[in-house]
């Protein structure tokens, strides 16, 4: 019958008195417990934040975007079409033209802005803007032979701009072959139809226009800058790349939402493990603990584990006492750390309890638990529980019966 279990639990939690070793034992479970509960908290709140940007990217982002491997524009070909029609987690796809440009208004109010030419029947089904509309409609179909032009809110305002304004686009290429033929540089005239503001954590805001119209703008005659694709989930998008550029080939580079913001997806994960890492100092603390407290039993246990070795006990079995001990320790406190922090979690997940200081979306911390960060919290402060048994377990299976009780 194996009993090493009760012999840990008589040893690790005595009901005679409240001495040292109990105390650093208590201590050591509070603080597994603290850092277990801190851990699965502030990994949770990363979780939400990361949740809360990619939410607002992918309402413009795509899923997955196509774009030529070799140059600026490529031809949207049949194939191209119908492998894209073959894949079933494709939703909707939308081509697109893009480039920059230069808008002028008047004799003296210009800037420079980045131009996308969409086909809109296909590109309200990709991106919900119009709700994001400000001022007049978000309308870029010819009226009276003119092409419409839908423009941010901020060069609106900059630039005095109204519905119903005639501005001019003027395209870099079109600069450049203007500068090097000693040519006149050959304006496009546009209808301001329209304002829009979208809230933008990377790129800035676009100038939109019919996909024809930006075709003749950056003389791209039938040549498109991209497809973009929105999925039926977008956790897929992964797999669909692969499907995707095993049957395109290497003509054409596919990128995934986060491949389209890749730089700011990273610092977000690298402040994510560094805080995990951190973090993890408060339960290495509490290890530590858990090593003296071990210790000092094995020293005051030292008679009790002579008189086991005499009866028969080996040395697996005498480190298994102690190794349990931390085991125990590690039990505990990941139990009631882990309950402590799902709560704090779910408090604030329901209620808000902590707000923001500054209104940015959201009002109050967001919080997304998550299955896989929870079982890298609990056993990685469980392994280190164990880890710091290991010193002590050690020291007591090299006690010898006649040497532990000649010293008593």
């Amino acid at each position: 019958m194996d009993n090493t279990g009760f012999i840990a639990r008589r040893y690790l939690f005595s009901r005679k008195h409240i001495s040292l070793i109990s105390t650093l034992t208590y201590i050591s479970i509070a603080g597994v417990t603290i850092g277990t509960a801190l851990l699965i908290v502030v990994l949770s709140v990363f979780n939400g934040f990361f949740d809360v940007i990619k939410n607002l990217l992918l309402s413009y982002d795509p899923d997955i975007r196509i774009e030529s491997a070799s140059g600026t524009v490529f031809t949207e070909n049949q194939q191209l079409l119908d492998e894209l029609n073959s894949i079933p987690e494709v939703k909707i796809y939308s081509p697109y033209v893009e480039g920059k440009a230069l808008l002028s208004y008047g004799d003296d109010r210009n800037t420079v802005v980045d131009v996308r030419g969409i086909d809109t029947n296909r590109f309200f089904e990709l991106v919900n803007i119009k709700e994001s509309v400000t001022s007049g409609v978000f309308e870029v179909a010819v009226r009276n032979r003119k092409p419409g032009v839908v423009i941010p809110e901020q060069i609106r305002s900059d630039m005095l701009l109204g519905t119903g304004d005639d501005i001019a686009l003027l395209s870099a290429s079109g600069m450049k072959k203007a500068l090097t033929q000693i040519t006149v540089p050959r304006s496009y005239r546009f209808d301001v139809r329209g304002s829009y503001f979208l809230q933008q954590v990377a790129d800035g805001p676009q100038v939109f226009v019919d996909m024809k119209a930006a075709q003749r703008l950056f003389n791209a005659r039938n040549g498109i800058s991209g497809i973009d694709i929105k999925l039926n989930d977008n956790e897929e998008a992964e797999s669909v790349k692969k499907t995707l550029q095993a049957r395109l080939g290497d003509e054409y580079s596919i990128s995934t939402w986060y491949d389209l913001q890749k730089p700011l997806y990273d610092v977000m994960n690298l402040e994510k493990w560094a805080a995990y890492v951190i973090l993890m100092i408060i339960v290495v603390v509490a290890v530590l603990n858990i090593i003296g407290s071990l210790t000092m039993i094995v020293i005051q246990k030292r008679r009790d584990i002579g008189i086991l070795v005499s009866m028969g006990y080996s040395k697996a079995r005498i480190k298994s006492i102690f190794r349990k001990q931390g085991l125990y320790i590690g039990l505990i406190g990941c139990g009631i750390g882990g309950s402590i922090g799902f709560l704090l979690c779910w408090l604030q997940q329901e209620f808000g309890i902590i707000k923001l200081s500054s209104a940015f979306i959201i009002n109050a911390y967001p919080v997304d638990v998550q299955l896989m960060d929870v079982t890298i919290v609990l056993l990685g402060s469980l392994f280190l529980c164990l880890a710091a048994s290991w010193f002590p377990s050690k020291r007591a299976s090299e006690i010898q019966p006649a040497e532990a009780i000649r010293y008593e």
